[in-house]
């Protein structure tokens, strides 16, 4: 491509992750020339889909249940089903299985879920039910503030409001402790808020607990057929209809600025593309801003408070190709459930994962997510084969190791300790979960791999420092406050034509196509579109 080519689009979107793409999408649909640029290999950011065990062995690279996005209009706004995107509905949304053989499972039924709740208290089994009911009748509050730019929080005598505020703050601990009795749903539910980097007594965590578990309970652990990337290919597909454009391998240096407003971007190799409009980054916060941007183009305010953002605690994954079927010490049941939970009875077990991991050290016992691809999705495995595939995401652990550990406290230690310490890490966790969960797992591995956070960091760089969330989602990173006060509006204050729209803005971590399709709300009303009729046409 010529640098010498001007105005080529309309808008340039950075970015092919799953909120990128979206964004470009309501752009196209509006009838802007976009062009979206994208410096991995392939699209789909944090929803990408590779080949990591063995070759037909189709693992989601990080995402894998389809949750938050159950609540998105974007796959009917833009006719998805058409492009090829296909959802599978689990038997069993979710199971939390314990060292004993004892197990909760959440199942799209909420009568199967409080009977399986029920076996360790009657009480709590009642009180879920008075959570989900409740989130039941403002479910379509919840949608709309989802799929809406953030509205601030008031001041206000309202008793709703107040408690809303109140749910805002509260701790993962503090609300199991308010709602149930027994430390089996208690972790169950509380592991909600481990998931996104929230420890029992974060901030916040007991509000993020109840939206997911709920969500869940309501729409399903769903499963994209085929990978968790054909979402983003099927929003990909819509905007090639529109007569917009994706370039993989094309990774953006510098966002070209003149007379305070973005005119087009210069790309590593040195091509330079203009634009004609705006410029919209779904890249986390901080590379755009202090990267792409550059400090002397933003408020110190801004750059001061961006460089302050919490990107949270790492994850591991290990990446398993099987012979055979898992025997589960919980029952054959469990194995239809889409992901499992797997940890020891007691939030206080929770808490020393995240002790630990805060004090630089791998956790002991750590907290993994099993995705069970291959068993709800057949299509991740080759056909006529007896093969499985699963994958075990550790949730917290260190990405910079403890000094006792290294050397020295240099960039090229940590890389070199996590590349010797990760198999063997690997090798301690898959022990643990052979000997108190899944008795014939290492007997069935037929190939593994495991990822360190600086391995998640380079798949793609929005992973910063390995983390899943683009920014732990702490009260005071969350909703009008996310990334920060100053950007929740999806706009750069001093940069008119410049906007974000990835998961570092609300509503923030998880699949959920909002961030992309909010930011086109706000990007179409600053350019006189009326978005509402856009989407009705």
């Amino acid at each position: 491509m010529s640098s010498n080519n001007s105005s080529i689009a309309d808008a340039i979107i950075v970015g092919a992750g799953h909120n990128g793409l979206t964004c470009a999408a309501y752009l196209a649909k509006a009838g802007l020339k976009v062009l979206v640029l994208e410096e991995y290999p392939s699209i789909g950011g944090m929803t990408i889909t590779e080949e990591i065990t063995l070759p037909g062995f189709k693992s989601d690279v990080h995402a894998f249940g389809y949750q938050l996005a159950n609540l998105s209009p974007v796959p009917y706004e833009l006719d998805l089903q058409r492009y090829g995107f296909e959802l599978i509905h689990p038997e069993i949304s979710l199971s939390h299985i314990f060292p004993n053989g004892k197990y909760i499972s959440m199942y799209p039924s909420i009568n199967q879920t409080i009977k399986s709740i029920k076996k360790f208290s009657a009480i709590d089994a009642k009180s879920w039910s008075k959570i989900f009911n409740e989130y039941l009748s403002r479910r379509q509050s919840v949608i709309s503030s989802i799929n809406s730019p953030p509205r601030r929080f008031q001041t206000t005598d309202d008793y709703s409001e107040a408690e809303e505020y109140r749910e805002h703050l509260q701790s993962m601990r503090s609300w199991c402790n308010e709602n149930f009795e027994s430390d089996e749903a208690k972790v169950m539910f509380g592991t909600f808020a481990a998931f996104v980097g929230l420890s029992p007594d974060d901030a916040g965590g007991g509000k993020i607990a109840s939206l997911f578990a709920s969500v869940i309970q309501d729409k399903g652990n769903n499963v994209v057929k085929g990978g968790f990337v054909n979402l983003p290919i099927a929003i990909a597909k819509y905007i090639e209809s529109k007569g917009g454009k994706i370039m993989t391998g094309s990774s953006v240096a510098k966002i070209l600025i003149k007379n305070g407003k973005a005119i087009g971007v210069t790309l590593a190799d040195g091509t330079k593309i203009l634009a004609k409009r705006l410029i919209a980054s779904s890249t986390d916060p901080s590379t755009l801003v202090l990267k792409l941007i550059g400090e002397d183009y933003v408020d110190p305010v801004v750059v001061n408070s961006i460089k302050r953002l919490e990107w949270g605690d790492s994850i591991f994954g290990i990446y398993l190709a099987l012979n055979g079927p898992l025997d589960y010490k919980s029952g054959d049941d469990i194995g239809k459930s889409a992901q499992l939970h797997i940890s020891d009875v007691t939030l206080d077990y929770i808490s020393k994962i995240f002790y630990e991991c805060r004090s630089g050290k791998l956790p002991a016992n750590p907290l993994p997510i099993m995705s069970n691809d291959s068993m709800v999705d057949p299509s991740r495995v080759p056909a006529n084969d007896t093969k499985h595939l699963i994958k075990f995401l550790v949730l917290s652990v260190p990405y910079n190791i403890k000094k006792s550990y290294c050397t020295t406290d240099d960039d090229k230690t940590r890389l070199s300790y996590w590349k010797q310490i990760k198999d063997k890490y690997s090798d301690e966790i898959i022990d643990m979960i052979t000997h108190d969960y899944i008795p014939n797992l290492k007997n069935v591995i037929l190939k593994r791999v495991s990822y360190s956070p600086i391995d998640y960091e380079s798949k793609p760089t929005t992973s910063v420092k390995g983390t899943l969330a683009c920014g732990v989602p702490l009260p005071y990173q969350s909703s009008w406050m996310r990334p920060i006060p100053q950007l929740s509006s999806y706009k750069i204050p001093s940069l008119p034509n410049i906007y974000l729209c990835g998961s570092g803005n609300h509503p923030g971590a998880g699949v959920s196509m909002a961030p992309g399709r909010n930011a086109s709300q706000v990007i179409l009303k600053d350019l006189g579109v009326d978005f509402n009729q856009l989407i009705n046409s």
